[in-house]
């Protein structure tokens, strides 16, 4: 059950995006400014020590809120036009609780291993969207990642570096959601996919689903 910390914090967002039409920056997946201050969010000493002590999506999500940082260099050193010069390493989840910045997929990383460890049957997936190319500075800037999960039969989606804190849900499927985020974003998405692993390996697993 999610802890009253969780409840209040994922309370808290929800009115925060009510209070005002939020027009997302098409250009850059960095989050957009709250409309309220991010909720102090109870930090265990250790990564490990979270572990223990969390219980599910909520708790993740409220850490997430209070505490991510996007790195806008670290974007372009991962862009469709550079990741083939130099490939980075996504930061594991240990790395990232000691120092939570990072982009997309660093973000949709510690939220789909966390839940694995704390919560498996909520059946934790790494979601790929697929938007239109846009360049940036040069860059190509093309994919973006989140993390999903069920509960009670419904989807719901989280860690994403656009809004952290924001728990979306519940949704009747993944295209539903994205239909309704192609919106927030205010950018064509092309495809998308479920995937078990944000490794390029697993590309030919993935269930691609045009648009």
């Amino acid at each position: 059950m999610p802890t009253t910390f969780a409840r209040t914090a994922v309370a808290v967002f929800a009115a925060a995006l009510s209070l005002a039409a939020i027009a997302a920056d098409p250009r850059s997946d960095a989050p957009e400014d709250r409309v309220l201050p991010a909720i102090a969010a109870p930090a265990p000493p250790t990564y490990d020590a979270a572990l223990a002590s969390w219980h599910g999506a909520d708790d993740v999500n409220g850490w997430i809120g209070a505490r991510f940082t996007y790195d806008a260099a670290r974007a372009m050193q991962l862009s469709e036009t550079q990741r083939g010069s130099a490939r980075l390493a996504i930061h594991r989840p240990e790395a990232f609780y000691r120092e939570p910045a990072g982009v997309c997929v660093d973000l949709a990383r510690f939220g789909v291993e966390t839940l694995r460890t704390i919560d498996a049957s909520s059946k934790p997936v790494y979601l790929m969207v697929e938007f239109a190319p846009l360049e940036v500075a040069g860059n190509v800037l093309r994919r973006h990642w989140l993390a999903g999960f069920e509960r009670d039969g419904a989807h719901w989606y989280f860690a994403d570096a656009k809004r952290p804190g924001h728990l979306a849900g519940p949704y009747p499927s993944a295209a539903a959601f994205v239909d309704e985020y192609a919106r927030y974003r205010g950018r064509a998405i092309v495809a998308f996919s479920e995937r078990a692993s944000y490794e390029r390996t697993m590309r030919a697993k993935a269930v691609k689903e045009a648009r």
